[in-house]
């Protein structure tokens, strides 16, 4: 049963020629989960040869541009395939305004039911569920509401097999109310925009270091840490990678088209 974590985008904010801004792709056993939406990451499904119109679940952490941009192009895509299925899209309070006024502004009906799930609370809660998965949303640290996103396999009755878990980690600052929410999990990916040097930053703007994110995952005892939403300073991101692991060795970098399976 396939189990596996495509990286579509790897970058913050501005997207350089070799790493896109936010957005994951989710495959558990052909069900396609989508978690941010960032400027171009239609391109990228495309570049991967996924069959996206069998995403039915976008997951969107919270309203910076940078993990919500390329929402309404896809919509849009999907739309002009023909798309009949529904789409439920999964967000902090805000975002339905902001596709219904892009959709009114260029008159387009779409040919496909869209259901908004708005995220507000405070704690950690199940959104989504069937007979094969469930996931939860939880708050991260954030200069917006923000929330991080716990996907965990079932167990199958008369069969046995190993539970198998990814949490997903971006924008926050180092936070460790979220251990409770991510601990023992197979993959964790948590933003890393900074190196340690700039820790000062980080806090600033309320992001974490390669060193905090590698310290979140230690103390959450998870099995393998990727880092990514890394600066656009950082041409080279070995010296984080390096960074990370002399405090959590089980850690690899987030990189644009690649795939984790667990």
């Amino acid at each position: 049963m396939t189990f596996s974590v495509t990286i579509l985008g790897s970058n913050s904010a501005i997207p350089t020629l070799l790493r896109n801004p936010s957005a994951h792709l989710l495959n558990v056993n052909e069900r396609l989960f989508l978690v941010d939406c960032a400027e171009g990451t239609q391109i990228q499904l495309r570049k991967t040869r996924i069959h996206f119109q069998r995403i039915r679940h976008i997951m969107i952490s919270h309203l910076h541009g940078d993990h919500y941009y390329g929402l309404i192009g896809f919509m849009t895509t999907l739309h002009l395939l023909g798309r009949k299925e529904e789409l439920h899209i999964y967000s902090p309070p805000g975002l339905e305004e902001i596709i219904s006024i892009q959709l009114d502004a260029s008159k387009t009906t779409l040919t496909y039911p869209v259901i908004f799930h708005t995220l507000m609370s405070d704690d950690a809660e199940t959104i989504f569920e069937d007979e094969r998965i469930f996931v939860r949303a939880f708050p991260l640290l954030h200069s917006v509401p923000t929330y991080g996103f716990l996907f965990r396999e079932k167990i199958r009755v008369r069969k046995i097999v190993e539970k198998r878990s990814y949490a997903y980690c971006s924008d926050t600052a180092y936070y460790e109310k979220i251990i409770p929410d991510i601990s023992g999990v197979d993959l964790l990916y948590h933003e890393a925009t900074f190196m340690q040097k700039m820790a000062g930053a980080a806090a600033e703007k309320m992001h974490s270091t390669t060193v905090e994110a590698a310290e979140i995952a230690k103390k959450s005892q998870v099995k393998k840490l990727v880092i990514g939403h890394f600066s656009a300073r950082y041409d080279d991101l070995l010296p984080l990678l390096a960074e990370a692991r002399e405090v959590f060795p089980e850690t690899i970098l987030a990189e644009d088209g690649i795939t984790i399976s667990l």
